[in-house]
């Protein structure tokens, strides 16, 4: 534990928050832009005396509890959280589970791609974001739809879709070992535990590959696509890691001058029209 840090660390972040981010009133005769010292106390639920303590270089190793509620009453961002786990010695908690807010500019960027499909997951394959490329792709708009529907892997493990999955058996095995290592970040996420629990109850191709206990952190791979009106397209798909909400942009792309690049021109064009009529 880096006592000095710590409290070094204590005091920044302190200084940082105002009264009105954690619901307490401005008060009178305030010498600090921050907290108070006892009001960072009262927030964590430890005595004034002991978060003294800690500012001062002099105090005990905190509790897994204590970290905890000191994160959340300074309202750390997740790499802070991790920091101030790192200073006290213990191993950062898992998150309860994935963040679903998408960051504005990765939302702005969605907008200006527009001859690239591209979708936001999370670490779940909860599809979260899109462009109209995307949705062209998949051959529908998923807006509206319901939650359990968005998410990518259901469909493909689906028993309906199991000589699809089959012949996809590359980015099955790696969509399972990246599972598997969110399911380490994440154990006690119920979603998580059902869609698991799903997966393994509708396709033997996921039990398989589940029970080899690979684990990987999927990052880029490639897909053949047959799309109904533009035809077969062979993509690589790259995936642009957003760390701090454990996110992912999965971009389409294909080489100039391939028949899948022409493909990609001719979907911009044909959109979600069905002109196979």
């Amino acid at each position: 534990m880096d006592r000095t840090e710590l409290a070094a660390f204590l005091r920044s972040r302190r200084a940082r928050v105002r009264p009105a981010d954690v619901g307490l009133p401005p008060g009178r005769n305030r010498r600090t832009p921050g907290l108070r010292r006892e009001e960072v106390a009262r927030l964590t639920g430890i005595s004034v005396d002991y978060y003294i303590r800690l500012e001062q270089a002099r105090g005990p190793h905190p509790s897994d509890q204590v970290v905890e509620a000191l994160a959340r009453a300074l309202r750390l961002s997740p790499d802070e959280r991790a920091h101030l786990y790192h200073l006290t010695g213990s191993a950062p908690r898992p998150s309860a589970g994935p963040r679903r807010d998408v960051p504005p500019g990765i939302l702005h960027l969605l907008e200006r791609l527009d001859d690239s499909p591209a979708v936001v997951i999370d670490a779940t394959y909860d599809v979260l974001a899109w462009n109209p490329m995307w949705a062209a792709l998949m051959g529908a708009d998923p807006a509206g739809l319901p939650r359990e529907q968005l998410n990518s892997l259901r469909g493909f493990f689906s028993p309906q879709a199991a000589a699809f999955a089959a012949e996809h058996r590359q980015f099955a095995r790696e969509a399972v070992a990246d599972l598997r290592a969110a399911a380490a970040r994440y154990p006690e996420y119920a979603e998580l535990r059902l869609l698991l629990d799903d997966l393994a109850a509708g396709s033997a191709l996921f039990r398989e590959l589940w029970a080899q206990h690979d684990v990987d952190v999927r990052r880029s791979t490639t897909k053949r696509i047959v799309h109904p009106v533009v035809g077969a397209m062979d993509l690589d798909c790259e995936s642009l890691l957003i760390p701090d909400r454990d996110q992912r942009l999965v971009l389409y792309t294909a080489a100039p001058g391939t028949p899948s690049h022409q493909a990609l021109q001719l979907l911009k064009v044909v959109g979600l029209q069905d002109l196979r009529a």
